[in-house]
């Protein structure tokens, strides 16, 4: 099989791993070396300058010895399959690099024989890519749960970011649909990466030449809609990665069919809970920036997203007693919960106002989003004139405002309900 046939395949397969985010780690270019990572962006995402970063996002193979119902590359699915050498990814990586076509990698891998053997493979085209090709732009490697804690450490030496894919949010899922995988082997290298990337951080405080180990963190991935767990779930394990194994993100992936498994959705008539996947998203925002719990966002009386509602909203329209907040006096982190403000706003609220009392005028000119936060803020003492306040009618708004800002067609796309969101 020639390089562009491996390329199309292993490219295809690596599609249901997610990786659009920033790559976290800064490094300039060296004499004799190719590249830079810039912690700006990578993998199709746009940096703060503007620029779309891409990264060469492939499989090293798509042989696999495990049988996860919900995989596209399991054992037991019969599809073309094939592997690079690591010869081959790294000329492949740099090549492509040459030509100005990405700025860096994102290596994951099927399991090949075992995972020990799977690793040693990705490795050595890491260490080709690093020290042969003197490669010096962003890596994003996917370790594999079960190999050598040796070669993880290994691998993290020679990539920027590692994840390990959590993929379903329970042990019982986990248990059903992937036998071949247990939790234990999961966490076991989350907790060797966070380990040995505190580990590095130490070091390189007493010595700045020392060896980096993964040194822009790692993330991890879970599939959504192809189990029960509820949404209150999923954010309680979200939350309880990123305080336990200090991951610097957690994806969602809406469940894809790609097998008729008695325990999986049908296919037929199956349509990809995309909109969950959007609040999740949304949701795991307010965790890490904005000072929410996942015990706040969502409970045991309320253990699912409000399809209609952006979480914040939902979770001000259910909290109607922190409510209004006075913009001239309220502190920052009261302020971050109102709709419609975000961080940047909050600050620029906070500075802004040492200067004199704010206005809702003034507030328009800071660049607050209004026609949100209009329903939940005050201006010493004062609401917005003729403004409409019952609940109801608040719901009715901000529900409209969520679906005009999606668009029509994307809202349909998005839905749960077949586009009949209420």
């Amino acid at each position: 099989m020639d390089m562009m046939d491996k390329l199309t395949i292993l490219a295809d397969a690596a599609k249901y791993d997610a990786a659009c985010t920033s790559s976290g780690v800064a490094r300039g270019g060296k004499k004799g070396t190719i590249g830079t990572a810039s912690n700006s962006g990578c993998c199709h995402t746009f940096s703060a300058d503007g620029r779309c970063v891409s990264l060469l996002k492939v499989l090293y193979t798509n042989h696999c010895c495990y049988d996860c119902a919900y995989c596209v590359n399991r054992r037991s699915n019969d599809v073309p399959r094939t592997a690079f050498t690591p010869r081959e990814l790294a000329e492949l990586t740099i090549q492509f690099y040459r030509r100005n076509y990405i700025e860096g990698l994102f290596l994951s891998s099927a399991v090949l024989k075992s995972p020990d053997f799977t690793t040693e493979r990705m490795i050595e085209s890491l260490r080709l890519l690093r020290t042969e090709y003197h490669f010096n732009g962003y890596i994003h490697a996917k370790a594999i749960p079960g190999a050598d804690p040796g070669l993880t450490y290994e691998l993290g030496l020679l990539a920027d970011r590692l994840s390990v894919n959590i993929e379903l949010p329970s042990e019982t899922s986990l248990r059903l649909l992937a036998p071949d995988k247990s939790k234990s082997a999961i966490f076991t290298p989350m907790a060797q990466i966070r380990d040995g990337s505190e580990q590095s951080k130490a070091e390189l405080k007493l010595y700045r030449h020392a060896p980096r180990f993964a040194p822009a963190g790692q993330s991890t991935q879970m599939i959504v809609g192809a189990t029960p767990e509820s949404d209150h779930q999923i954010l309680n394990l979200t939350e309880g990665l990123y305080r336990k194994y200090h991951l610097k993100r957690v994806f969602f992936s809406a469940y894809m069919p790609v097998s008729s498994h008695k325990s999986l959705p049908a296919p037929a008539g199956f349509k990809p809970p995309l909109l969950r996947e959007h609040r999740l998203y949304q949701a795991d925002w307010l965790l890490r920036f904005y000072g929410f719990t996942a015990r706040e966002i969502l409970d045991d009386t309320h253990p699912n997203f409000d399809a209609a509602l952006d979480p914040k909203s939902d979770w001000a329209l259910r909290h109607p007693e922190f409510f209004p907040v006075e913009i001239n006096r309220a502190d920052y982190e009261a302020i971050l919960r109102v709709p419609g403000i975000g961080v940047r706003g909050a600050q620029r609220i906070v500075t802004a106002r040492r200067r004199g009392p704010l206005t809702f005028e003034g507030l328009k000119r800071l660049g607050i989003v209004m026609k949100r936060a209009q329903y939940f803020i005050t201006c010493s003492g004062r609401m917005l004139p003729g403004l409409c306040c019952s609940q109801e009618s608040v719901y009715r708004r901000l529900a409209g405002l969520e679906q005009a800002e999606l668009g029509g067609e994307s809202w349909r796309q998005l839905s749960l309900f077949d586009g009949n969101v209420s």
